[in-house]
């Protein structure tokens, strides 16, 4: 498999623009797929408090041969912890459970704006990340709005933030303020949380023009708008074929058939009422 390319923070960390995502595995099937993903080549690993699968994680990462300053390893904190001192925690609690003493990239899961503590939250990252305790930090699933109120109280942007995004949902708005902000947008659910967008004609099309799977057009569509994708699996064979996307160009042709399957709607989970 090729060497994975790396999009730069705006701090100067190099991170994976493809990756391997952990939800929903239990502690037992995630130490068998990341063990499996390293070893087909996935360097960038993305776990979280809430998945339960921290220690499988770590246990596949401690036991793989890959040098561990070759990892981009992320994981996510719980509204508990939504404050300075308890982020502290949060991080050390993460940390024991995969077995670093340094995390590359820790993320809020959610802004919780009914708890209205995420800023806080924010200003304890911030510590960690001067502490050297992280490499980089972000937010996950939040907004323009959530992210602007960061911005103006604190003055520094989140490094990424990671939300529901693909051709269905391509959060154009959203992107569009990551970029003035330089801020990388990550997706989850990069290939859809079923298989109704794999089953589009559309992309059916592209994918037999290229000689590739549904899943690979839509994984290299992420790619070229300099998207980070973490797609998620429990098939190991499915993973070299998610990894196999830097052999390819999709023309303008394609792309532009990519921007009429915008659905527009909403994410299926709304980070103004739902959060953990």
């Amino acid at each position: 498999m090729p060497d994975v390319p790396t999009v730069r923070l705006a701090n100067g960390v190099e991170m994976p623009i493809l990756g391997f995502g952990t939800w929903p595995l239990d502690d037992r099937e995630a130490e068998r797929m990341v063990a499996a993903a390293l070893d087909t080549g996935y360097r960038l690993i993305d776990t979280a408090e809430e998945y339960g699968n921290e220690p499988g994680v770590g246990r596949a990462i401690r036991t793989s041969r890959v040098d561990p300053e070759e990892l981009f390893v992320t994981t996510k904190f719980n509204r508990r912890w939504h404050g300075v001192e308890e982020v502290q925690q949060a991080w050390a609690n993460s940390a024991e459970r995969l077995g670093l003493e340094r995390i590359d990239l820790l993320l809020i899961h959610w802004p919780n704006p009914q708890h209205d503590r995420y800023v806080d939250a924010w200003r304890g990252m911030l510590r960690l990340l001067e502490d050297g305790k992280v490499r980089a930090i972000g937010v996950s699933n939040f907004t323009p709005t959530h992210l602007q109120r960061v911005i103006d109280e604190t003055g520094v942007a989140p490094h990424v933030d990671q939300i529901q995004l693909n051709p269905h949902l391509p959060r154009t708005e959203d992107r569009r303020f990551h970029q003035t902000h330089a801020i990388v947008t990550e997706s989850w659910a990069p290939i859809g949380s079923g298989r109704d967008l794999l089953r589009e004609p559309t992309i059916a099309d592209i994918a037999r023009a290229h000689g590739k799977t549904p899943a690979q057009v839509v994984l290299r569509w992420h790619v070229q708008l300099g998207l980070v994708a973490i797609p998620r699996t429990s098939n190991p064979s499915r993973l070299p074929e998610n990894l196999d996307v830097f052999d390819f160009q999709l023309s303008p042709e394609d792309l532009d058939r990519f921007s009429t399957l915008d659905q527009h709607r909403a994410p299926g989970l709304d980070p103004e009422s739902f959060g953990h």
